[in-house]
This record gives C-alpha cells, structure tokens and sequence, in this order.
C-alpha cells in the first residue's frame, strides 16, 4: 500500500462528499480555509474532505485528495480541484495553533481504494432508474458524456451528485465494495422513486 501522511489538513463540507478518482472542484474564501489550502498546497498538496454535522462534529469518513489545480483571484478567493485518491477513518482530532482542523487518519479499512476493481453487477437498471429520479426532480445530466465514465467513475458520480440527504451520501461514501455502493444506491434511488409513486395516486 502506498504511504499516506497519517497527520492530514480537513475541511469539513456539509453535503459535500467525493470519492477516490473523481474530481471536487472548490471556491475557497473563508480565511482559515485560504489558510488550508495555502499551506496544502506549498507542503505536499494532500488534504482531506470531511462531511461536517451539526456545530463542530464531523463524520468520521472522509476522502484524501491531491491538489491538481490551484488559482488565486483578483479578490482573495482561490480556485482549487481536488483529485479523490483514498477514503480515511478519523482517529483523533490534533491540537494545533492554526485556524483549520488537523486530524489523526487511518488507511487501512479502504485499501481497495488503490487497486482496480470491477463490479460483478449488472447496472442497466440502476441507472434507468436514476434517469427517471433525476427526471422527477429536474435535474440535466449530460449522459452520452456520462456513460463514458467507466462503471466506478459512473457510481461515484451519481453518489456526489444525486439530490438525496447528507446522511444518505455519506453511507454511499462509507460502502467499501463498488457493490456494496450499487445495492445501496439502488435502495436509496428505489426508496425515493416508490415515495413519489405512493404520493401521486389519487384515492377513489
């Protein structure tokens, strides 16, 4: 397994997940974050992206990205993308004198984030289901360009994007397996899509 800082940068995002492989592009202005990001990106680019709870608590998984692009505006702000490389559990937080949150990680349960797996499932009716509870609700997706993400690219993506709770996101981030993420995006897709039926017919 390639060695990981065990001491990593956080930045706690409501309804913010991403995984390994897949790109999270930032807007950061908050002082303490510029601060993250600064330090980040002149150490060795690595920081870590957290769902945060209510007041200060977090979830204790999150993703280990890299910084691939970094531009500073003409009004403070900067521009960032993360790559999603491994997920992480949080050991403990760490006790600094710098105005973002360090945390204590560990790698180790994610290990199948480094290698190349394959699902065994078949996915076409996953995502004819995702089309209609994405037609419900509105919402464009270019899927000609979609459907040449490869089959964990297309997962992940539908798990970052689709309009459903933080709590619902973040059980898809802590799924291990790419199957596991598919049975649990399609309960949550099934869930949604039986509530609008249900709440659509009329009584007689």
């Amino acid at each position: 397994m390639k060695i990981f800082p065990t001491t990593i940068p956080v930045f706690p995002l409501s309804g913010v997940i991403y995984f390994p492989k897949t790109n999270l592009p930032l807007n950061i202005f908050e002082q303490r974050y510029l601060d993250l990001v600064n330090d980040t990106f002149n150490k060795d680019k690595l920081m870590g992206m957290v769902q945060s709870q209510k007041k200060d608590k977090i979830y204790k998984v999150g993703c280990l990205g890299r910084i691939n692009d970094f531009q500073k505006s003409n009004d403070g702000r900067i521009l960032i993308n993360l790559v999603g490389i491994t997920r992480f559990n949080i050991v403990q937080e760490v006790e600094n004198n710098k105005l973002y949150r360090e945390f204590k990680v560990d790698y180790k349960k994610f290990e199948i984030d480094l290698k190349d797996t394959l699902s065994q499932q078949k996915t076409h009716k996953l995502m004819d289901k995702v089309k209609t509870f994405f037609k419900k609700n509105g919402l464009l997706l270019n899927w000609r360009e979609f459907d040449k993400l490869d089959e964990t690219q297309r997962i992940n993506t539908l798990s970052m994007i689709s309009p459903i709770t933080n709590e619902e996101k973040q059980k898809l981030l802590e799924a291990i397996t790419i199957d596991e993420k598919i049975n649990t995006l399609d309960n949550i897709i099934s869930f949604y899509l039986h509530d609008v039926n249900f709440n659509n017919q009329t009584v007689q």
